[in-house]
């Protein structure tokens, strides 16, 4: 077996932890994947997908249940706030020639079209249950569980999101997630006939999207600047997201104010961000996704490259030669691509908070998305 292991221990079954214990264990690999909350559940509302993560899923041979759950378009347009179009950003088609730039899916969706191939690989699923301890030699990692059980595994990977145990476990000295000043609100709500694909309108002082995510349906979402973290009342979320939404002059989100409701199943969350400087792993513990680059969503590329890295991580350790070889060099792929998503995501937040150029906010978002669709 490539890098000498044989059993690997994925916490967290979020994304990017899914993608790993599949791919691993279509690779040979024994693989026990443990996940804290018991119903397995993903919250939220759509998520944005780039080019790129359509390859990743089509390379895990689950692109027809995506395109069959969600929603495919070519382009961002870029509208001011009164439905003008300023600038439309290409999307290459990097999956396939035969599939779109880019698409959205519901967050619910994606998770179970991945927790359903994990399911049928041969990866060992353990819910509700967490570790406790962590204890490593040169020869293995000694894990105690929630449950009182131990294992022994030759690698673990801390896929435990933004407030990641195992980070906190292994590297103590982490920088904590930081607030950028800025907050975004979610929704769904029916797919507008005049939006045929993902579109941005950029306010003043506000941005809003909308992306389809299938089934006729669209994934709104507002970022808000926000000095402070401070808490809204969720009985508040339609009065307010209805107030920030009729800031825009544009018909189209005019009628989505006028319509909404409870029923759109309304989201607040504030933005945070964190980049875990070199490295991402000690001996035989390393991390991937949130748990090491905790991105804001300006680019819509915090799940890409959460599930890029369980991808990348899969095939250096499949290669044959040693462990510690196998995890430097998926440090090195990964590094510069994650660094310019979080950074390049904050500059966004900045531009934004401080009413900079929009020309500069398009020339970033626009090679931001090229350097997305290279090859990973």
């Amino acid at each position: 077996m490539g890098s000498g292991l044989k059993k690997i221990l994925v916490v967290g079954g979020g994304f990017s932890g899914m993608t790993a214990a599949l791919q691993l264990s279509r690779q040979g690999f024994a693989v026990d994947l443990v996940e804290i909350d018991a119903g397995w559940r993903s919250y939220g509302a759509g998520i944005s997908l780039h080019g790129s993560t359509l390859r990743v899923i089509e390379e895990l041979g689950l692109l027809p249940q995506f395109l069959e759950e969600g929603y495919a378009s070519d382009g961002v347009d870029i509208r001011g706030p009164n439905d003008a179009v300023l600038v439309t950003l290409p999307t290459p088609r990097v999956a396939s020639p035969d599939v779109p730039g880019g698409g959205g899916i519901m967050r619910p969706a994606l998770a179970k079209i991945l927790a359903d191939a994990v399911r049928a690989s041969t990866t060992t699923i353990r819910l509700g249950m967490s570790f406790t301890e962590i204890v490593e030699s040169d020869d293995g990692v000694d894990v105690t569980f929630s449950d009182g059980s131990q294992g022994r595994y030759d690698l673990v990977i801390g896929a435990d999101g933004l407030s990641s145990a195992v980070r906190a476990a292994i590297f103590p000295d982490a920088p904590r997630p930081r607030f950028i000043g800025q907050a975004v609100w979610r929704a769904v709500l029916p797919l507008p006939d005049d939006i045929p694909t993902i579109t941005m309108w950029m306010g003043p002082k506000l941005k809003v999207g909308l992306n389809g995510v299938g089934k006729g349906q669209a994934y709104l979402f507002l970022t808000e600047d926000k000095p402070r973290n401070d808490y809204v009342a969720p009985e508040r979320f339609v009065e307010i997201l209805r107030g920030l939404l009729n800031q825009f002059p544009s018909p189209i989100i005019r009628r989505i104010a006028a319509d909404l409701s409870d029923e759109n199943h309304i989201i607040y969350r504030p933005l945070e961000q964190m980049l875990l400087p070199r490295p991402w792993y000690r001996g035989r513990v390393v991390l991937i996704g949130d748990a090491v680059h905790a991105t804001t969503p300006h680019l819509a590329a915090g799940a890409c490259i959460g599930i890029e890295d369980a991808m990348v991580l899969a095939e250096e350790l499949a290669r044959d030669t040693t462990l510690s070889a196998a995890l430097a060099a998926f440090e090195d792929r990964r590094w510069e691509r994650c660094r310019m998503v979080v950074e390049n995501s904050g500059k966004l937040a900045d531009i934004e908070i401080n009413n900079g150029s929009r020309e500069d906010h398009a020339a970033i978002m626009k090679v931001s998305m090229k350097t997305l669709a290279e090859a990973i």
